[in-house]
């Protein structure tokens, strides 16, 4: 895996409905409920109501969300990991 350096976690959430981050190494998951997302800081799960991922750069580790972010946790664990391919690997097999 190519190592990304100058990469720094942010969380930017604006006016609660938009959402920046940024040191993000993959998607795990998303639905409308939950975005699961592999950081350069852990596992970050965000869970809310009407989620929607406006843009993802993997390569410069950036999304965007939109939506009503009701909690954001982050755990060191692989417990959400279900492969070692990346999510849109998998998406577009």
């Amino acid at each position: 895996m190519e190592e990304k350096t100058g990469l720094s976690h942010q969380v930017v959430l604006n006016d609660r409905n938009r959402g920046s981050l940024t040191g993000i190494l993959d998607v795990i998951s998303f639905d409308e409920n939950t975005i699961v997302l592999d950081t350069d800081m852990g596992m970050l799960t965000i869970k809310g109501k009407d989620l929607h991922v406006s843009r993802l750069t993997l390569d410069k580790g950036e999304i965007d969300i939109e939506g009503r972010p009701d909690s954001l946790v982050y755990s060191s664990g692989e417990g959400f990991r279900k492969s070692s391919q990346p999510f849109f690997a998998r998406l577009f097999k």
